[in-house]
C-alpha cells in the first residue's frame, strides 16, 4: 500500500505534499482526526524520541486530517495549533491536511476515525507497517522498531 497524495501545510506555513514530504528513509507516520486524539499521538513521539533521537534517517511527522470544509477556518485552526507548540522543528513536522477525509481512509484502509493510525512509510512512499491507537510499549513498540530497523538498520547511520 502508498500513502495516498495529499496536500498539507506544516505548521511554519508551509504547503507540503505528502508523502514526497517525508525526509526519512523510515517515517513514523501518526494519523489523527480529532483533537482528542492528541494524547494518543504524544505517546509515539515520546516513544520516537527515545528510540530515534538523532537520527535523520528516522522522521516523524504527526498529520492531522481535518474535513475539507474546514478549509475556510484553516488559519484560526492552525494558528492555534502553532501557538501551543513553542518548537519550530515539531511545528514543522506537524502537517494539516484540509481534504476528504473519507477519500484518506480509503486509501490507507483505516475502519475508523475513532483512533489514531500509526504507520511505517518508507522513502518511496510504501506503508510497511501499521496499527491503531496509543503506543503499547509491549508490543507496537517493538513491532515499529522494528519495521524501522528494516528499513534503517538498528544503528544510527
Amino acid at each position: 500500500m502508498r500513502f495516498p497524495t495529499i496536500d498539507a501545510r506544516d505548521l511554519e506555513g508551509h504547503d507540503r505534499r505528502l508523502p514526497e514530504a517525508f525526509s526519512g528513509r523510515a517515517n513514523l507516520v501518526v494519523v489523527a482526526f480529532e483533537r482528542w486524539h492528541q494524547e494518543l499521538v504524544d505517546t509515539w513521539v515520546a516513544w520516537w524520541e527515545r528510540e530515534f533521537a538523532g537520527r535523520t534517517e528516522v522522521a516523524v511527522y504527526e498529520v492531522p486530517v481535518l474535513s475539507s470544509r474546514y478549509r475556510l477556518a484553516r488559519r484560526f485552526i492552525d494558528g492555534g495549533m502553532a501557538s501551543a507548540i513553542p518548537d519550530p522543528a515539531v511545528r514543522r513536522r506537524t502537517l494539516t491536511a484540509y481534504t476528504d477525509v473519507g477519500r484518506v481512509s480509503r486509501n490507507l484502509e483505516i475502519a475508523s476515525t475513532g483512533t489514531i493510525t500509526v504507520l511505517v512509510v518508507d522513502e518511496e512512499g510504501e506503508v510497511r507497517w501499521r496499527t491503531t491507537g496509543a503506543l503499547d510499549t509491549g508490543s507496537t513498540g517493538p513491532e515499529a522498531r522494528a519495521a524501522i530497523d528494516a528499513l534503517v538498520g538498528d544503528e544510527p547511520s
